[in-house]
């Protein structure tokens, strides 16, 4: 029995994994797209606030979505409403999207147009973070209903965002959520990160959101 060999497949695939996400990310920067990963729970508001944000910047950029979900293709369709580019990408029950799987978007979605490429991912708090995309940057959407200890329950999510919205800041008094300790406990886990308290629905904080991705897409197509 000592002669058995172990393989630490996990590792291997994450290892090759992140080899194609560093590829896919140098083809981005010559076609001058920018990508953006958006990653959530289900429920926190992300396709709402990515209407806001495609509203807000579709007149400047040419935006591109790539709508992953283990099933259906209702978000896509919202998206494909507001007069931009959609497709939706079923992963066939998987609970995340790799960089092989971003690349096939990509491909479908033709970036030869589009300066701005959104990939929203499925709706998780795990499995997406574990995977590196190849995206530009990393956003995630944190709601206020989903409680302030998330980053200490889920810390590899926020360790891995450039961004965090925390959305939903309309229904904030009826919660008990200390925006001052999410905060704090985001800065433990990334103290890099980049906090915006947005409310999608009212558009507060959907400006500041759109001027941080404006100097990222400026930076990525100049």
């Amino acid at each position: 029995m000592d002669n058995v060999r172990v393989i630490e497949v996990k590792r291997s695939i994450f290892e090759s994994n992140d080899k194609d996400a560093e590829k896919l990310r140098g083809e981005l920067k010559e076609s001058k797209t920018f990508l953006l990963n958006l990653m959530s729970s289900p429920g926190s508001g992300k396709t709402t606030t990515l209407k806001r944000t495609i509203e807000t910047l579709k007149d400047k950029y040419r935006i591109g979505v790539m709508e992953a979900d283990i099933d259906s293709d209702v978000d896509a369709k919202a998206i494909a409403e507001l007069g931009v580019k959609s497709i939706q990408l079923h992963t066939g029950g998987m609970c995340h999207l790799d960089a092989d799987m971003t690349r096939q978007g990509i491909k479908e979605l033709d970036v030869s147009d589009v300066d701005f490429a959104i990939l929203e991912n499925v709706g998780n708090l795990v499995c997406p973070a574990e995977f590196d995309t190849g995206s530009t940057k990393n956003a995630m959407i944190l709601s206020v209903p989903e409680g302030h200890d998330k980053p200490l329950k889920y810390p590899l999510m926020f360790s891995i965002c450039d961004v965090v919205l925390i959305n939903k800041m309309d229904v904030a008094p009826y919660f008990d959520f200390d925006l001052e300790k999410c905060k704090e406990y985001i800065h433990m886990r990334n103290p890099k990160a980049i906090i915006i308290p947005i409310c999608a629905k009212t558009g507060e904080g959907i400006d500041e959101w759109a001027a941080w991705l404006s100097d990222q897409i400026e930076e990525a197509i100049k």
